[in-house]
């Protein structure tokens, strides 16, 4: 449970970078967003969870880390 919660930790820490950074290209960045086919904003969150989830595995399964 603490490496889930440290993991969540550090998800927010790199998903709020980017705002704490850049607010005005963030800003950009949504309005395009908004625009895009759900469609298409759906298969690219499918890839990059499967993405995620390869990585997962391929971390608890090797000792290359």
């Amino acid at each position: 449970m603490k490496l889930f919660v440290t993991l969540i930790g550090l998800l927010m820490v790199f998903e709020g970078l980017p705002y704490f950074a850049f607010p005005e290209k963030m800003q950009a960045l949504m309005r395009q967003i908004e625009k895009m086919n759900p469609d298409y904003l759906r298969m690219v969150g499918l890839i990059s969870t499967l993405v995620g989830i390869v990585i997962c595995y391929i971390a608890q399964r090797t000792d290359i880390f």
